[in-house]
């Protein structure tokens, strides 16, 4: 059985606020051990349950955060942004299943530090007419690859996102959300244990399903007219409101790359202070 996992950072042990994931920062470099130990303790549970490869694709911004020299010996790393499937690059190479670690809810709902691929100014992504987080839009692309989703990991809110695109995947909440920038923490040492526990359970739900290529929309509403204005100009992409563009693609996999070029031309017009 081959895994991959599909690591984010917002949903890791102890993560709350923004420096604990900007890099750089001194609190990113305390939470960079913490969240390699999330890792770390996934790749115990589903080696434990029959694993025998397991690729880690890191998710979060530079996507060079987990600290190799102290990942589990049974890993290996992909590292480094610019993947054409970002935070899913590797699920068309035939594993066996995918973990969402560290992972968080969408944009405009309630969660710690929520978001969709941009931290502030997108205020909503829409899969075919479904409200969409990172997992539910990551999600759809495993199953177009014949692909379970075994397990999903970050604060509850996150852990009850889940159970609308996977519901057949085991939770670990490792933290209970208070606001956006404040939740009730487990310890590492027990985080771990239950991540460890779940990974080997959810090792029952691995084996790929056949390939289920279909049609998809997906729309995106941001917090100012400009920035909707700029994704626009993508080809195939229309405006459908003041701040709102809409897109359809033949499968999910055309979606998703179509999502990163939005994603990416709005980034670019974002102007400082006043986004």
């Amino acid at each position: 059985m081959r895994i991959m996992i599909s690591a984010d950072m917002e949903g890791a042990t102890g993560v709350t606020w923004t420096g604990d994931v900007v890099p750089g920062t001194e609190q990113w470099q305390r939470f960079r051990r913490l969240f390699t130990a999330d890792v770390n303790a996934c790749v115990t549970g589903l080696e434990a349950g029959g694993a025998k490869q397991v690729v880690v694709n890191e998710a979060h911004s530079s996507q060079r955060n987990l600290l190799l020299e102290d990942l589990h010996h049974s890993a290996r790393l992909l590292t480094g942004r610019h993947k054409p499937l970002s935070m899913m690059q590797g699920i068309d190479s035939e594993v066996d299943g995918v973990v969402f670690l560290g992972y968080h809810t969408g944009a405009g709902a309630r969660g710690v530090l929520s978001h969709t691929y941009l931290e502030n100014s997108i205020t909503g992504v829409w899969l075919d007419g479904v409200h969409a987080s990172e997992g539910r839009l990551n999600a759809a692309l495993a199953a177009e690859h014949g692909v379970p989703v075994l397990l999903v990991t970050g604060d509850d809110l996150t852990c009850a996102d889940a159970a609308g695109y996977a519901p057949d995947a085991v939770t670990v909440a490792v933290k209970e959300c208070v606001s956006r920038y404040a939740a009730v923490c487990l310890p590492p040492a027990v985080t771990s244990s239950h991540i460890t526990e779940a990974s080997l359970s959810s090792m029952s739900l691995a084996g790929r399903t056949a390939q289920s290529v279909a049609p998809h929309r997906i729309e995106i509403e941001f917090d100012a007219t400009h920035l909707a204005d700029a994704a626009a100009i993508v080809p195939t992409v229309e405006q459908v409101g003041e701040r709102r563009v809409g897109f359809d693609a033949a499968s999910m996999t055309e979606a998703m790359k179509a999502f990163k070029v939005v994603t990416h031309i709005a980034a670019a017009a974002i102007e400082d202070l006043y986004g």
